[in-house]
């Protein structure tokens, strides 16, 4: 029988790698998340120029894992209005999470953290960053997909130590979410 001790660290990865990804630059030292509330509470201003405002991004996290086995998608602890994780056990310590981050006014370019590995292409005429072991962890893998002129979507799937199998579905995802996001 599964416990929910096995499955926290791989859901803290996930959360981590989510959260480190949606840095903005450093204030006082310290990452500020982008687009979370003020120290006052008080919740930022919507950008008119929003590309995702009439998406959900865990309903398009459940549409593109549809049939593969993983739970209904939940908001990541790190940044719940623009972050949803799934996790699906594949028996003993083994789990792949996988993660949807939708962040307006981010370039899809910025923040890379494994600059030795990563890797640019097209999809779909659709820019991309692949980041290989973003966080220097075997298994992860992010791709951030450029999103109108400055905004991304950005998937991250961490599972077992096989990164270029992370990343192989990593890249199937982004295939099933490209279609699904705003062009231009």
């Amino acid at each position: 029988m599964k416990t929910s001790r096995t499955r926290t660290p791989l859901l803290l990865a996930g959360a981590a790698a989510l959260a480190l990804t949606a840095c903005d630059s450093p204030v006082n030292g310290a990452a500020q998340a982008s687009g979370t509330p003020s120290a006052t509470g008080a919740v930022p201003p919507t950008s008119s120029g929003n590309p995702f405002a009439a998406r959900n991004q865990c309903a398009l996290l459940d549409q593109i894992l549809s049939g593969a086995g993983y739970p209904k998608a939940k908001p990541s602890i790190a940044q719940e209005r623009k972050a949803c994780v799934t996790q699906k056990s594949s028996g003993g310590l083994n789990a792949t999470n996988v993660g949807l981050l939708l962040q307006e006014d981010q370039r899809y370019d910025s923040d890379i953290k494994n600059t030795a590995q990563a890797r640019s292409g097209s999809l779909g005429g659709r820019k991309f960053v692949e980041d290989p072991a973003e966080l220097g962890s075997a298994g992860q893998c992010t791709i951030s997909m450029s999103v109108q002129t400055s905004s991304r979507a950005i998937i991250t799937v961490t599972g077992g130590n096989d990164t270029a199998a992370s990343c192989k579905t990593a890249e199937d995802l982004a295939t099933k979410l490209d279609p699904l996001l705003p062009k231009g």
